[in-house]
């Protein structure tokens, strides 16, 4: 049995557990009529997680000031969803973040505003498990509640779905999101060609950023290729330059050294996409 230490609406309490301090238990009617130093049987919430920081603990309260019970119910099924889709245990804060989130973003669909995802290609590529899980949960929100949610929210969700599972900040998940379309804009410009997004090269370029980013960003990138890149620089002057254009732009932005062989493969991939 555990003691319940606040009750936040009908179906949400705080309540204090032996090994993890205070828990947010969930279930229907489980707060209905409980005050502070009731028991209440763990077994009776459908879900409960440990929200540890005092901050997170206060940002959930908050939320719940503004957002109805059956929407915290909901979100709860959805999270539960992307937990078997990976079969992990996602990081507490996606309850706030993902909650807030979809939350306004029905509002904007009910109000009839649509806010334009210009970054969804660019995620899809980069997350494709995300994304296609995603694509479920919009799909499901979209039925549970008579909606027609607009594609460009299953960018978002892919970005909030990666940001729980890598335990980075969702800013710098949507920076690095940011960058590879800034890269493939300079790359359009520069070769004066509009790319088509289902071209296998550029299907190619963009899972060669994201991985080159990760890797950067991770210091495992060890590639030494001087002699290849001497052989690019003659044959394909405009990509080459071009390639180190881009890498430039990836360390401001990153604000890490790009490693030199970066820009052989740049120049490859640039090489085929400039044959447009």
């Amino acid at each position: 049995m555990l003691t319940v230490k606040k009750v936040l609406n009908n179906n949400v309490l705080v309540a204090e557990h032996p090994n993890y301090a205070e828990v947010i238990l969930i279930g229907k009617g489980l707060g209905f009529g409980k005050k502070t130093g009731d028991h209440v049987a763990d077994e009776q919430a459908e879900k409960f997680f440990v929200l540890k920081e005092e901050k997170e603990q206060e940002q959930y309260k908050q939320l719940l000031d503004y957002v109805d019970e059956s929407f915290i119910g909901l979100m709860n099924d959805i999270i539960e969803i992307v937990e078997e889709r990976f079969s992990v245990n996602l990081h507490e804060h996606i309850h706030i973040a993902l909650t807030d989130h979809l939350f306004y973003a029905i509002k904007r669909v009910k109000q009839g505003l649509d806010v334009k995802n210009p970054f969804l290609p660019e995620t899809e590529l980069a997350y494709p498990k995300e994304f296609s899980v995603a694509t479920e949960l919009v799909d499901y929100l979209s039925n549970q509640l008579d909606l027609d949610i607009p594609p460009g929210e299953v960018g978002f969700v892919a970005l909030h779905i990666h940001s729980a599972l890598t335990r980075r900040s969702l800013k710098e998940v949507n920076r690095h999101t940011q960058l590879i379309s800034e890269l493939v804009s300079v790359t359009e410009e520069a070769l004066k060609l509009k790319i088509d997004r289902k071209d296998v090269n550029y299907l190619r370029l963009v899972r060669h950023l994201h991985h080159a980013i990760e890797r950067i960003n991770k210091g495992q990138y060890f590639d030494n290729q001087d002699s290849l890149k001497k052989v690019l620089q003659a044959e394909y002057p405009v990509c080459y330059n071009l390639s180190w254009k881009l890498m430039k732009i990836m360390q401001q932005t990153l604000r890490k050294a790009i490693p030199e062989a970066e820009a052989v493969y740049l120049t490859l991939h640039l090489q085929r996409l400039s044959k447009q």
